[in-house]
């Protein structure tokens, strides 16, 4: 014998499938991330400790851009061209250094390794893939190789000297608005001087690795 199932409660039925199979598919998909709008990266808490530089959060940025603090400080070494070590959680560079340029570094850094380049967003993570290295999604689903920085050009010559006249690029500002060049040792900075700008300088005083210029 065959129950009889009145119209009603099999429309009931399937309405509460249906809703079932559309929670189902609600459940499975994945939450948005958070954009890159509420994605900050601490400022450098940079400071000069004898004839060093000291990073005092460095645990704090490797943990917030979720990177590998081994990582991050070959990174910052390569670039500044000296040598350092990881101290519980600062990073300790030797040589002394402006916090416009080391905060000018970590923002490379993010740009390079952690900023996915199709979505915009950090949610990302660095993979092997043969001899590449690549910077993968999480939110998109989007890779791309990493992208390699341009190697330093070094000064013609291995010594500085007081009176000379080159060409340079301002790589960041100072506190006091100078510009700042990285080249080898030497920090160099430039009276007006704008990030990009590329300017004729002549060397009007050197002390140790510091080197003060004017614009020709």
């Amino acid at each position: 014998m065959v129950d009889y199932i009145p119209s009603r409660v099999a429309n009931v039925s399937m309405v509460d499938a249906y809703e079932a199979l559309l929670k189902k598919a609600y459940s499975n998909l994945t939450e948005p991330t958070e954009s890159t709008e509420r994605f900050t990266v601490p400022e450098a808490k940079v400071y000069i400790e004898g004839k060093t530089t000291v990073l005092e959060n460095f645990a704090e940025i490797a943990d917030v851009v979720r990177r590998d603090k081994d990582h991050l400080m070959k990174y910052l070494l390569g670039e500044l061209g000296t040598a350092g070590k990881i101290d519980g959680t600062r990073a300790v560079f030797n040589g002394k250094f402006e916090p416009t340029l080391i905060n000018g570094l970590i923002k490379s850094y993010v740009e390079d390794y952690v900023i996915c380049s199709e979505c915009g967003k950090p949610d990302t993570r660095l993979v092997k893939d043969d001899r590449f290295l690549l910077l993968r999604c999480d939110a998109c689903g989007g890779h791309r190789p990493v992208k390699k920085r341009k190697a330093k050009t070094e000064v013609a010559g291995t010594e500085l000297a007081e009176g000379q006249e080159i060409d340079v690029e301002v790589q960041s500002v100072s506190k006091r608005g100078d510009g700042v060049v990285r080249m080898g040792r030497y920090i160099m900075y430039v009276p007006r001087g704008k990030p990009g700008q590329k300017v004729k300088i002549r060397i009007t005083r050197i002390s140790g690795s510091i080197v003060f210029t004017e614009q020709v």
